[in-house]
């Protein structure tokens, strides 16, 4: 029996003209190896595809727990905006990826329409209007031998629709690709100079618990200025300027919770 061919109508120039940036998009992701690389694609051929006001980026092993998560924005930086985003326990792109996690392998989209019925959705909307970053698209991998990646859109111009998530699933795997090899090359490019100290070791395992400086400070007997300052010498060491990075830097460098436990207890007894 011969095959029949099956014609397919050609685009529209308006399609083509749509599509024409997401392929360059594609295109430029390619040869993302770097962080500021990343960053400006971003603000470039990203804005063209998804016009966004900032991109959290994480980076999750192969247990579901974080390893990295980025803040990327056009502008200078904003510690408050990164923490409120990027903590690692208590952040929203943390808990826009639970949330995404518990429904099926599709976008999440989150706009005044789409929450009005959930609870948890219309709570993370209004933490996210919050900040001045009214709706907001999310996508990421499934958990992968290598562990798994999430990127969250926010303060975009207009709640975003079938076409814009479709636009992201298409991006997805060079984003995902991009970010681990962006994450392995800084590992393996920028090694601690120092050990850590039975003290940071102990002030570090607590961050990693979503603890606050006064947390800290009370568990073990100092001040939560005296935190705050053993943190300033950490983010030094790693390389790094908030809490969220420290975390996510301590894991790059296989600094496991096991591990940290272990020197703090060691410089105990």
């Amino acid at each position: 029996m011969p095959v029949q061919s099956v014609d397919h109508p050609a685009p529209s120039l308006t399609e083509q003209a749509r599509q024409l940036p997401l392929l360059h998009a594609l295109a430029d992701a390619l040869d993302l190896r770097e962080l500021h690389q990343l960053r400006r694609w971003a603000q470039g051929p990203l804005q063209a595809v998804l016009p966004h006001a900032v991109l959290a980026c994480i980076r999750l092993g192969s247990d579901g727990e974080p390893l990295r998560i980025e803040c990327l924005h056009d502008g200078a930086a904003m510690p408050a905006l990164t923490d409120a985003l990027c903590d690692p326990a208590r952040g929203l792109a943390m808990d826009a990826q639970r949330l995404w996690r518990r429904q099926d392998d599709a976008p999440l989209l989150l706009h005044h329409g789409s929450v009005d019925h959930h609870y948890e959705a219309a709570q993370l909307l209004r933490r996210l209007a919050a900040l001045g970053l009214h709706d907001a698209l999310a996508h990421g991998t499934p958990t992968l031998p290598g562990g798994s990646t999430f990127f969250l859109l926010c303060g975009l111009p207009r709640p975003p629709e079938a076409r814009e998530a479709g636009d992201l699933r298409v991006l997805l795997p060079a984003l995902h690709l991009a970010l681990q090899r962006i994450c392995v090359s800084g590992a393996q490019r920028a090694p601690v100079t120092r050990a850590l100290s039975p003290r940071e070791a102990e002030v570090l395992h607590w961050l990693r618990a979503g603890k606050s400086n006064d947390e800290i400070g009370q568990i073990l007997g100092i001040s939560g200025l005296t935190v705050k300052n053993h943190l300033q010498r950490l983010y030094k060491l790693l390389g790094v300027s908030n809490r969220a990075h420290a975390v996510a830097r301590s894991d790059a460098l296989a600094l496991s919770a096991t591990a940290i436990q272990s020197i703090s207890k060691s410089g105990r007894n």
